[in-house]
Parts: structure tokens; sequence; C-alpha cells
């Protein structure tokens, strides 16, 4: 296997396939986006494996909110923020990562940009290999687990030999290879972990301004909702405050600092947000928005908008959807 290349003075366009590279490996909602009214679910493959050069090139689709990735770091020097952490990736290494746990790649200029193989895949599709552990709940996806894993030159050439069989597989023509991928990914997670994790390089220098800007990027990643069967939402600061593995009152001072609004106060806007997207654009009743935004009981969602905006869903949904009905 070749080894890390040193540092050099990189082009143009290395900077901007490596910064391609990141954005494909981060978490897609760490970048600001205007809200949109839901879209249907994007159903897609449930597995996907690729070189580090496809992502480059904007292959794959990793926007569904249930993939999970694990990437394997072959070449080349980045920086991982995975929650309140920071990992400098700058050998070979595993990389496990989930949407629900806000993180992202920075870019290092004047470095070799990463080589390796990635692959993102839906917990259904593993479900049946993982003998019904959740994966949410395992070592290597959980807040305060370990998502970096690095490796010597024959464990490097254990997992590209495992890359490389996916790969295999999900281009044949196999009536079973749905299975064989299964296995493999299976075994990746089992053997990483029984690595040795890697340690956090350092805290981010501005701690308030990046746990601010994690939990705003937990609270937009829980949207659009696009299908009323799915995972509950984060509806309050402790249940961000458990996700991101610190005190829901280091959470709330260091929000408060950024911003000037409460934790809560961001939480709930979003919900209103979302409720009124719902209510202008599906044909949802009320009840199926109200359990699709965590809400109980139908008349707490009800109370919970009308205090928030002076009216009811209903009286809402008519206004804005003349020809809707209750």
């Amino acid at each position: 296997m070749a080894e890390t290349n040193p540092k050099h003075p990189a082009s143009v366009k290395d900077t901007q396939e490596r910064r391609m590279l990141a954005k494909a490996l981060s978490n897609p909602m760490t970048e600001a986006r205007p809200v949109s009214p839901p879209s249907p679910y994007h159903i897609g493959e449930d597995v996907e494996v690729l070189t580090m050069f496809e992502a480059r090139c904007g292959m794959g689709n990793f926007n569904r909110r249930d993939m999970f990735k694990v990437v394997l770091v072959l070449e080349g020097e980045n920086e991982l923020h995975y929650a309140t952490r920071s990992f400098r990736i700058d050998r070979p290494a595993l990389v496990f990562t989930n949407r629900l746990i806000p993180y992202a790649w920075e870019v290092h200029e004047g470095f070799n940009e990463q080589q390796g193989y990635l692959s993102c895949f839906s917990e259904s599709f593993l479900h049946s290999a993982m003998r019904g552990v959740s994966l949410k709940d395992t070592v290597l996806y959980k807040v305060e687990g370990n998502p970096v894993y690095y490796l010597t030159d024959e464990q490097a050439r254990y997992f590209t030999d495992a890359f490389t069989r996916m790969r295999r597989d999900l281009e044949s023509g196999y009536a079973h290879k749905d299975d064989l991928l299964r296995n493999q990914l299976s075994i990746i997670i089992h053997e990483a972990a029984l690595l040795e994790p890697a340690t956090p390089q350092h805290a981010p220098i501005n701690a308030a301004e990046r746990i601010t800007s994690l939990f705003l990027n937990l609270l937009e990643v829980q949207f659009p909702i696009t299908a009323q069967l799915r995972e509950p939402v984060l509806k309050s600061a402790s249940d961000y405050a458990d996700r991101m593995a610190i005190h829901v009152n280091h959470l709330n001072a260091m929000v408060k600092e950024v911003t000037g609004k409460s934790t809560t106060a961001h939480i709930n806007e979003r919900l209103v947000t979302e409720a009124q997207l719902l209510l202008a654009h599906t044909s949802w009743g009320v009840g199926e928005i109200a359990y699709s935004l965590g809400f109980g009981y139908p008349t707490y969602f009800n109370n919970f908008f009308k205090k928030h905006t002076g009216t009811t869903p209903l009286t809402y949904r008519r206004a804005h959807v003349p020809a809707a009905t209750a």
C-alpha cells in the first residue's frame, strides 16, 4: 500500500476537488439552506460503495437521513469534526459517521487529497446481519462512541480487500449479492469494534461557536419531514444535549451566548416552521402531522401551534390552502 505523501503545494484544481470530497463525506446539513416544502421520500439504493474519486465527482446519494457511512482513508489528510471533538485523519483509518450526529470534514490546504473508499447504507439494509442490534447503539456510531480507528499497514490491506469485494459484489449480477454485502459490512463493523480507537487531537478553538453550530446542524438535519413513519423528532434541549454528549446547561449557555436566543426558542421556531409547511403542502391530517413532529397527542400539538402562531392548525391550513378540508 502506498504511503501517505508529504506536504506539497496544492493547485487550485486540487483544492477544489478536496473540498468537493469533504462536502460529499460531510453531513449534508452542516451547510445552511432555505427551508423547502416536503418532497417525496427518496428510496434509491440501500447501499453504495464508492471510491473517493467517485465521491469527488458527485456520484452517489448521501442525503438520506437514515444513511450510515463507513470511510476507509488510505492516503492524504483532512480533519473530522465530530460532535464536540476533532480528529486529524493523517494516516490510514476507518471512520464511522451517521447523519443524526453532526459532523464535518475540513480540508487541510497543502496536503495530497485523500484516497480510499466509502460506503453508505441504511440500517434497515444491515438489520438482519446485525442480529437485532441497532447501529445507533454501537460504539462506532454513538455520539460518545469512537468514530475513528487508525490502521496499521496490514489492517489497511485487510479492509481494502473488504471494500474491493463489496464493489465487486455490488456490480455483479448475483441474485443474492445483498446478502454478501450485508455480511461484508457486518464484518467491517465487528472487526473495527475490536480495534483501538483514535484519541481526539484537540478541542475546537471557539467552543461556543462550535457547540452552537453542531446544535443548529443537528436541529436542521431532522427536517424536512417527508414520511409519517419516522424516528421521533428531538424536541427538548435535554434531547439535544444527550445526543451531543454535553450537559444541558452548558449547551443552553453556549447557544444563548452565540445567538442571543435560548435553545428551546430555536427548537420551537423550527417545529413551527415545519408544521406550517406540512399544513400548507401536504394532505396529512392534523393528527398525522402532530405524530410526525413528535407530539404524543394532537391536542398537545394544537396547543403548541396556537401558542406560537396565535391560530389553530386547521385555521392556518384553511387560510393557506383554501380548498383544504378538515
